[in-house]
């Protein structure tokens, strides 16, 4: 690994003298130093933030290095920063990015190392989306906390700052510097698909208080929170990676709803702000997504809102951002919008080339290039990469997963957990009269890739808290053959947990036939919260706001009574035969009175 005075030596002796600050911009003058040496080549890749298969910057595995020929056209981290010089790297778990935390780190210093290496080489920015909850890219035994709706459900802003901080801690640890969270969305439409338990809630000054917290918690551990999806992505019933949705809120409505939490965020000194891929009329009725949209970043972002930090889209592989303009035109008008990062583009090769061509062409100016690249050499210097880009791991050893910070991770999902229902203090069993447990349900595809699955999670927390509790997977959608089998192995035991994702029709059977038995019966949303609206006749209701094992752990606990239900709900839920009416409001759970 290159030595610290090796790594000076390559930032042309800049960064030795940065006294870094992150408001005043003392430093713009050396940094303006640094872009005046580069190339138009070099400037336009450091705009670029771009996956890239394997485990290893120089030795991925050949399946990676045929992905990466196939994708980008070159077969490594490596290659792919020697070609285009990129400014950014995303990692992701299906990309092979992250095995294990000591891997992780390998690969940040292999990808440093590359860069480096190159004339007037600068340190990359390694990103990635650890959101934690529904959406982590680094597993166990890297420290998993509840998702954003769970903190929601527990409100407490300390909490939301230890998880920014330890979080922070590890993911700098393993070379990662910026976060793509927190989600600053305020989700108000239930049947939203793709935001839902990502956001803190639905009202948007908790929301604002959780995520100025967390911001704070990550960028006091010295790596970049991210707010997304700035306009506002909250209320809508399309996934923006499918399609393009239309957010159809008045602009008073957006000032006092989607504008709070990011204002919050700005305030807080959030380092950068991504983009939603959403159609907004009320705020630029041209027909163009948010991200391309210049009365939008540039009108109310940067104008309006006073954020001069870094802006970056979100995935320009994303349908929401290719409906209306092709892949060569998407980067372009993104920085004429007044973008900084572009991320993950389905073609670096066209993208990046296409920015070129446009200052060449004279459509982008070199002088409108230098102004994103100075913000992204502002956050580069403020996270101390000038001066040390590489982690040890020593570094890695002491910081990600530690006892500690597992231990806290537990101590936050207790504090999450919603009772909804109660009937007849069914809650907490009793494992003298309830021993025997089934546990069944959906078992979705864990977040990380590394825990799971819940009904196996959920049975083995159990069975360490005294039960004897035994998993049979239903699935999503249960068949008829599937749920008489859960039906019958109901009679067996003396009371029966069903996780609920996201209830469906086959699942709402299940769980009313599983009721019919007359065994007591729990039921655990371990997704949307919403689903309790569907089952009037459960006797026992938890919201859990994700299937990841530390929350799936509280809420055994909560069940066997080894801890106390202490969450409210962070959301209200609408009634099934009537959605105009509220069946449980924002604030409400259950306690055990004790």
């Amino acid at each position: 690994m290159p030595s610290r005075r090796t790594v000076l030596a390559a930032t042309a002796g800049v960064a030795a003298s940065l006294a870094i600050s992150g408001t005043a911009h003392a430093n713009d003058k050396k940094l303006r130093s640094l872009i005046s040496r580069m190339t138009l080549e070099e400037k336009v890749g450091q705009l670029f933030v771009m996956r890239v298969y394997g485990h290893s910057a120089t030795a991925p595995d050949q399946a990676d290095i045929d992905a990466n020929l196939k994708e980008i056209g070159v077969r490594t981290a490596a290659e792919m920063i020697a070609r285009y010089r990129v400014g950014g790297i995303i990692y992701f778990t299906w990309a092979h990015n992250t095995r294990d935390p000591h891997q992780i780190a390998d690969l940040s210093n292999g990808i440093q190392k590359a860069s480096l290496r190159q004339p007037r080489g600068l340190p990359v920015l390694i990103s990635t989306d650890q959101e934690h909850g529904i959406v982590c890219r680094v597993g166990e035994p890297a420290t998993l906390f509840p998702g954003a709706m769970a903190i929601g459900a527990g409100g407490s802003r300390k909490d939301a700052r230890s998880l920014g901080r330890i979080a922070g801690q590890e993911l700098r640890a393993i070379g990662i510097r910026q976060n793509y969270s927190p989600v600053a969305d305020v989700n108000v439409n239930p049947a939203n698909p793709v935001i839902g338990v990502r956001s803190f809630g639905s009202e948007a000054g908790a929301v604002a208080g959780l995520v100025a917290a967390e911001v704070a918690g990550y960028q006091g551990a010295g790596v970049a929170a991210t707010a997304k999806h700035f306009p506002g992505h909250g209320d809508t019933a399309v996934d923006s990676h499918y399609g393009f949705p239309v957010i159809t809120h008045s602009r008073e409505l957006w000032e006092k709803l989607d504008a709070v939490p990011f204002r919050s965020a700005i305030r807080a000194g959030i380092d950068s702000i991504m983009t939603a891929h959403i159609q907004f009329p009320a705020l630029d009725d041209s027909g163009d997504p948010a991200t391309l949209s210049h009365p939008i970043l540039t009108g109310i972002l940067r104008g309006e809102l006073g954020y001069d930090g870094v802006v970056v889209t979100d995935s320009l592989g994303m349908e929401g951002v290719r409906t209306k303009y092709g892949d060569d035109r998407v980067p372009v008008l993104a920085l004429k919008a007044g973008v900084d990062q572009l991320l993950n583009p389905p073609s670096l090769d066209v993208a990046w080339n296409a920015v070129l061509k446009a200052v060449q062409g004279g459509e982008l100016t070199e002088a409108r290039l230098d102004e994103s690249i100075l913000r992204i050499l502002r956050l580069k210097a403020r996270l101390g990469l000038l001066e040390e880009p590489y982690v040890s791991h020593g570094g890695v050893t002491r910081t990600v997963g530690t006892p500690a910070h597992l231990a806290a991770a537990d101590r936050i999902a207790e504090r999450t957990t919603t009772l909804l229902v109660n009937e007849r203090r069914l809650l907490p069993l009793d494992r003298r009269t309830h021993g025997k447990l089934l546990v069944v349900g959906a078992d979705p595809a864990s977040p990380s890739g590394t825990t799971g699955p819940p009904t196996g999670v959920l049975a083995a927390a159990l069975t360490e808290l005294g039960f004897t509790a035994t998993a049979l997977p239903t699935g999503t959608a249960p068949s008829a053959a599937t749920v008489a089998q859960a039906v019958a192995a109901a009679q067996d035991a003396d009371a029966v947990i069903v996780g609920t994702y996201n209830i469906t029709a086959a699942q709402k059977t299940l769980v009313e036939q599983l009721v019919a038995t007359g065994r007591p019966v729990v039921a655990v949303a371990i997704r949307n919260p919403y689903d309790v609206a569907q089952l009037p006749t459960v006797p026992a209701y938890l919201a859990a706001y994700s299937w990841t094992d530390v929350e799936l752990r509280a809420a055994a606990r909560v069940i066997a009574g080894q801890a106390a239900p202490r969450g409210r709900l962070p959301v209200p839920v609408q009634r099934a035969d009537d959605p105009a009416k509220v069946l449980y409001p924002v604030g409400y759970g259950l306690s055990y009175g004790r």
